[in-house]
């Protein structure tokens, strides 16, 4: 499906590809994290408590992928933008530690060595597009995280309400404010980044999404 949108990238604008891509590879679209996690009877705790574990592995650090693209914007839109995004995420992640926290210990998982190594390696992938030189790479990142992150909330609002914690509103900007952003990107060269830097930051979601998902097939061998 992402070779299909490459494909299509040359024909439409960096928003309608961004758009593309998240309909293709976002979370909402996969199975495990937009719908079975939340329906695994007694397994759900864990499932979430997992969740929201390895998501603070990938994104609970500062700085993180928008930081980084905020510091290389030199358009005043896209720059207050970013501010915009980085204090909402700054909300954002504060509200997934808690979760992190609320949720207590990290379920006990066969294979977890290997599962940590895996996150790392994502975590280095999301940092190095961050950091990426490539005009609009960053800002492709930083947008397709922006928009991403509402089927992510989902997740988190779930473990929220498993583990008592309070509910707290979203704090990123909108997804037609992110859109218009893609759809101002200037040259081909930088929409082709942009498109670049968000398909490779869903290709790492969709990696941990798959994680999730085998670890909670594993737990559930060995405590059937």
């Amino acid at each position: 499906m992402a070779f299909q949108v490459q494909q299509e990238a040359a024909r439409l604008g960096a928003a309608e590809t961004i758009g593309a891509l998240l309909a293709a590879d976002g979370a909402k679209g996969h199975s495990y994290i937009a719908c079975t996690i939340f329906a695994r009877g007694r397994e759900a705790a864990r499932d979430l408590a997992d969740a929201v574990h390895f998501l603070s592995s990938l994104h609970g650090r500062h700085p993180g992928v928008i930081d980084h693209a905020r510091d290389k914007a030199a358009d005043p839109e896209v720059r207050a933008w970013l501010d915009a995004a980085a204090a909402g995420f700054a909300e954002e992640r504060a509200y997934l530690m808690r979760a992190v926290v609320a949720a207590g210990p990290l379920p006990s998982t066969p294979g977890h060595a290997e599962c940590e190594a895996a996150v790392t390696g994502q975590r280095h992938a999301l940092d190095m597009l961050g950091r990426s030189d490539r005009n609009g790479c960053a800002l492709g990142a930083a947008l397709a995280l922006v928009l991403d992150w509402r089927a992510v909330r989902a997740v988190i609002d779930a473990a929220a309400q498993r583990f008592g914690l309070a509910l707290t509103p979203p704090a990123l900007p909108s997804a037609r404010q992110a859109l218009a952003i893609a759809a101002e990107a200037g040259s081909p060269a930088v929409e082709r980044a942009m498109v670049f830097g968000a398909q490779q930051l869903l290709v790492q979601h969709r990696g941990l999404w798959g994680l999730l998902e085998a670890r909670s097939e594993a737990r559930a061998e060995v405590f059937a």
